[in-house]
């Protein structure tokens, strides 16, 4: 009921603040048919393939993963070169925007992860995915491609690190909520299987190959997944299973959703022309407002680049650039909206600082350097 009257408080908020603000209609009704439009691009493009897979494997690991592994390996009980190592890189191999790893940052927090590893992961994994690095390079050059690289997992162990230090939070601290669940017994390989095969649908769809052949990859292993569940598990776990993986759509999709479109409702009040005149130079000021536009901006697996490089030919400077391609595909207005809901105000709004300032560092040193 309390996230209802929030977002009901929200939705109030928003018309208010722009039935009072002076724009002409014609501005009005294009805020809100890109608003629709780019929430129809989300939800065509990044719902199926993407979100509902995380929304399943975040199931999974709240009901088939160890709370002793992960206190093991990503809590604050663990080593840190071994959490944060882990962490930072952990999401290398998967296809995911800022949206589709907050199911899996939710799921490892519930599980016990600690503050600090748990952030490190939220930031790299969209920043740090192979595909995102590849085409970085071959777009935009090898330069910044490797810094793009070095630097995500550089940041997210600094920003990790920085929340951890200023929230102090207890090794013994840690997880989203305190319900405990009976661990499931069930073949090491057929779970390793049943993991490989939806991790393998957000690979996959990360993959530039054939259409028809990414769809029947994606649908084979759909099968494989949805046939150990069935013929594998006991039916009490498949319900188990089903119904994490509903807790999570659930407390997450309708924020998203909210965040996408307003997203798009104030992309045509972004004074383009004058972005692109602050962020020609390699001062603070241009990687901080580069920085900022990227935390604030939606984009999409992959979008960023096609982004930069227009911003770039038309004299984005190399600094801002690499701090654009840092802050944005690790936070957007709809993350932060989702992150607010599991960290709660004060730890998002760090966060979101940090970030932003790191960002802004990283593209001041490589702008220096090159």
């Amino acid at each position: 009921m309390k996230r209802e009257i929030n977002i009901f408080i929200f939705l109030v908020g928003l018309f208010l603040l722009f039935y009072f603000m002076p724009m002409s209609s014609a501005l009005f009704t294009g805020a809100i048919l890109s608003g629709f439009q780019l929430l129809h691009e989300y939800a065509r493009q990044h719902v199926l393939t993407c979100l509902v897979p995380a929304f399943f494997i975040a199931g999974a690991i709240s009901v088939f993963v160890k709370k002793d592994f992960i206190l093991r390996y990503l809590s604050g009980q663990a080593k840190k070169y071994v959490s944060y190592s882990l962490a930072s890189i952990s999401g290398s191999i998967l296809a995911v925007c800022s949206c589709t790893i907050l199911p899996l940052f939710a799921s490892i927090r519930k599980r016990g992860a600690g503050l600090g590893p748990a952030i490190t992961f939220l930031f790299s994994g969209p920043a740090i995915n192979i595909a995102a690095i590849f085409l970085t390079m071959s777009v935009l050059g090898v330069k910044i491609g490797l810094a793009r690289a070095i630097s995500a997992i550089l940041l997210s162990i600094l920003v990790g690190l920085s929340m951890q230090a200023i929230f102090k939070e207890n090794a013994e601290q840690g997880g989203l909520f305190t319900e405990e669940y009976q661990e499931v017994k069930i073949g090491k390989m057929v779970l390793i299987i049943f993991f490989l095969a939806m991790v393998g649908v957000l690979v996959v769809n990360g993959l530039q190959i054939d259409k028809l052949i990414k769809f029947a990859l994606m649908g084979l292993l759909a099968l494989i997944t949805a046939g150990i569940a069935i013929f594998k598990f006991r039916q009490e776990t498949t319900k188990e299973w089903l119904k994490e993986t509903w807790v999570f759509t659930k407390m997450l999709l309708p924020i998203l959703f909210i965040g996408v479109f307003v997203a798009g409702f104030v992309m045509p009040f972004l004074p383009q022309e004058l972005i692109q005149k602050t962020v020609g130079s390699n001062s603070i000021f241009g990687n901080l407002i580069s920085a900022i536009f990227g935390v604030f901006m939606y984009f999409s697996t992959l979008t960023e680049i096609p982004i930069l490089q227009a911003l770039i030919a038309k004299g984005m400077g190399q600094g801002p650039a690499l701090a654009l391609l840092l802050a944005g595909p690790s936070l957007s207005l709809p993350n932060m909206l989702v992150i607010r809901k599991v960290l709660g105000n004060s730890k998002t709004a760090v966060y979101v600082l940090l970030v932003i300032f790191y960002s802004t560092v990283a593209g001041l040193i490589f702008g220096k350097l090159f």
